[in-house]
């Protein structure tokens, strides 16, 4: 087996081993029997930060708290609810924090467009300042101009 040829099976290994982890989140005794239910649970799961590690859906987490979110998940949709009712909920219980991807809201506008806002004051501040700085230097009577040139002509 050539170089390239391991470097691919290692790389292949390597992808196979890191969504596997992701399928063994979500245990045999949480799947609901409907197909089509269980696929909008999925769904649902995929956009839901875990609390507990924070930086993985509940769909992906091992947490017990994932686990209880997964389960309200597939109540909610068993009980009737659309998927945007069951995140709605989710939302209204634990915050928009438990959205892995936010929603556009006059307050995540204020959190995004802040350090943006911040930058356009603080280079034209900056711009302004220079600006003002900038004075002419003051003109030479005939006298100082006359010893200027005679102090140059003697360099």
């Amino acid at each position: 087996m050539n170089v390239k040829a391991a470097l691919a099976l290692v790389v292949l290994l390597s992808a196979l081993l890191v969504h596997a982890g992701s399928a063994f989140a979500v245990k045999p005794d949480e799947m609901l029997a409907d197909p089509q239910l269980e696929a909008r649970a999925r769904g649902i799961s995929e956009g839901l930060r875990c609390m507990v590690c924070q930086n993985q859906s509940i769909d992906e987490s091992d947490a017990d708290l994932a686990r209880d979110l997964r389960l309200l998940v597939r109540e909610r949709l068993k009980a009737g609810d659309s998927d945007a009712q069951v995140v709605d909920y989710v939302v209204s219980r634990y915050g928009e924090f438990v959205l892995l991807k936010p929603r556009l809201s006059a307050h995540t506008v204020l959190l995004w467009g802040a350090p943006l806002a911040l930058l356009l004051v603080g280079g034209l501040t900056v711009f302004l300042s220079a600006r003002g700085r900038r004075k002419e230097a003051p003109s030479l009577d005939a006298e100082e101009q006359a010893r200027l040139d005679a102090i140059l002509r003697n360099d």
